[in-house]
């Protein structure tokens, strides 16, 4: 997807979750309702998660230097971690702090339109950036089924936002059951379990996300049709007896390092083999543009064989 894609869906996200949230807070304060603080606090924190996205964004396109020679492309993979450590920390850490608060300490929830007023708000302002969010993840999805996609992804933008935008969702369900129960009843416990049920919601979000990106922190090969593809690419090639091994790494959402260990013909000059990989690193790149670095190792596949043996016995 597209770097405006991921943009244009992470400020729609940032402006609606300011707006909701200032009118969160301030519902809460009129009715001294639990369940609507610990919305209030879930919006602050997904507004300041499309912050820090924007930030790894921005921090992703500085060039490559001697310190990072492959770029700093992995930055928007850190943020992304961070930002499942946040929704964990501040939004289900606080949510469940509150309602745990509540249920030691009840206060009565005043009944007023505000809060339903305020639901029913920001559930639609959360709904549009939501289907924004959607259309771009099935512009990538095909036919794959949601989890699938989510794991081959390499662009953590493309599913935070989405994931980020259907837990505020779910949470605003919730809220919306804790606080007309305690309206109907009279019982603030059900405010308070509200809360608890929002935090719930959100530590899931943030488990899931941070399993999601840790991955492409530490590291992920491509995508294994597309690792297949180049793989037929090299072994076409008339000049290479076998490839040996073809591993790739994603140092961006678009930014594939790509390193190939083959056999070459033992009848080639090293000028003909230095033609071979000039060749390769054009053709590569033309199918297949988010390859941005190509290495290529000669090795008789005997040699290569004994050297993973060798490695897998030091292991």
């Amino acid at each position: 997807m597209a770097a405006k894609g991921n943009k244009t869906i992470i400020y729609a996200a940032l402006g609606a979750n300011a707006a909701i949230a200032v009118t969160k807070f301030v519902a809460s304060a009129i009715t001294g309702s639990s369940a609507m603080f610990a919305e209030a606090i879930h919006s602050l924190v997904d507004t300041g998660n499309q912050g820090l996205l924007l930030f790894g964004l921005r921090q992703a396109k500085r060039p490559a230097s001697p310190e990072h020679p492959f770029g700093h492309g992995k930055d928007l993979y850190f943020y992304s971690f961070m930002v499942a450590i946040i929704i964990f920390g501040a939004g289900a850490g606080f949510a469940a702090f509150e309602g745990i608060e509540k249920l030691l300490h009840p206060g009565a929830v005043e009944v007023s339109w505000i809060n339903y007023a305020v639901l029913g708000a920001a559930f639609l302002f959360e709904l549009f950036a939501w289907s924004l969010a959607l259309k771009e993840f099935n512009k990538v999805r095909g036919d794959r089924g949601v989890l699938e996609t989510v794991r081959r992804s390499k662009d953590p933008t493309l599913f935070t936002v989405l994931f980020e935008d259907t837990a505020a969702m779910v949470g605003l369900i919730v809220a919306f059951i804790g606080i007309l129960a305690a309206n109907i009843t009279g019982n603030p416990l059900y405010d308070a379990l509200g809360t608890l049920a929002i935090a719930a919601v959100l530590a899931l979000t943030a488990v899931f996300l941070a399993i999601e990106t840790k991955g492409l922190l530490v590291g992920e090969a491509a995508d294994p049709k597309l690792v297949a593809e180049l793989r037929a690419l090299v072994q076409a090639e008339p000049a290479i007896e076998t490839v040996n091994e073809l591993l790739t790494m994603h140092f961006g959402p678009h930014e594939i390092l790509v390193t190939v260990s083959a056999d070459f013909r033992n009848d080639l000059t090293a000028e003909e083999v230095e033609d071979v990989v000039a060749a390769l690193d054009t053709k590569i790149k033309a199918a297949a543009p988010d390859v941005r670095r190509l290495f290529v190792q000669a090795m008789d596949r005997a040699d290569h064989r004994r050297a993973r043996l060798a490695q897998a016995a030091d292991a």
